[in-house]
């Protein structure tokens, strides 16, 4: 039987290792699972939510801006209707025909506040959790995320937005119903309106 040999200087193999392998050679190691390439992977087969899902998140993520605006609204609605209820009162002592406007410019200023209010907690809830991981604390929970339609990567800022001002104005007028329930027909992607406005979907797990 031949003797198997090795380069001067190579260290013998340990025992249980098997032959050295010849030289020039590389041996063979199992594949490692590369982190990038999977994530690529799960963005490229990156399908639209479940629409059970999608309601669920946005139920959850409506308590935190409704409740910071009830928050803010409830004093300051209280100073208003007394502030109101005092101009009544001086219009009645003055015994003339007096108009009452209920905007004046401390009405006005409180439903200013209001506003901002919500315009902050949808930042910050909203539209930079989207546009840094794709989801808010509602989508997490619920297990979907928000992608771009092209890349299939987290939105842009712009795009986040863009999308949270278009559910926002949407959602205060009556056309709010219609923008929600268009994912119910839209085809492919399942796009509400503020989803085409920002070139998003809604995607479930990989």
């Amino acid at each position: 039987m031949p003797q198997q040999t090795r380069p001067a200087g190579q260290p013998a193999p340990a025992a249980g290792e098997g032959p050295l392998p010849a030289e020039g050679l590389t041996p063979w190691r199992p594949p490692v699972d590369d982190p990038f390439l999977r994530a690529a992977r799960d963005r490229a087969a990156a399908r639209p939510a479940a629409l059970g899902r999608r309601l669920l998140a946005r139920l959850i993520d409506g308590l935190v801006p409704v409740g910071s605006a009830a928050a803010a609204a409830v004093p300051l609605g209280q100073k208003a209707v007394e502030h109101v209820d005092a101009k009544i009162e001086e219009a009645k002592l003055s015994g003339e025909t007096v108009t009452v406007w209920l905007l004046d410019g401390t009405t006005t200023t409180y439903l200013g506040i209001v506003l901002g209010v919500l315009l902050v907690v949808g930042l910050v809830y909203e539209v930079l959790p989207t546009a840094t991981w794709g989801r808010t604390l509602g989508k997490r929970l619920c297990g979907i995320r928000v992608l771009d339609i092209e890349s299939h990567d987290t939105p842009s800022f712009g795009a986040a937005l863009r999308r949270w001002l278009v559910n926002s104005v949407l959602g205060l007028l009556a056309v709010g119903l219609v923008n929600v329930a268009w994912c119910l027909f839209d085809r492919p992607w399942r796009q509400c309106w503020h989803d085409k406005a920002a070139r998003t979907f809604v995607a479930g797990k990989g």
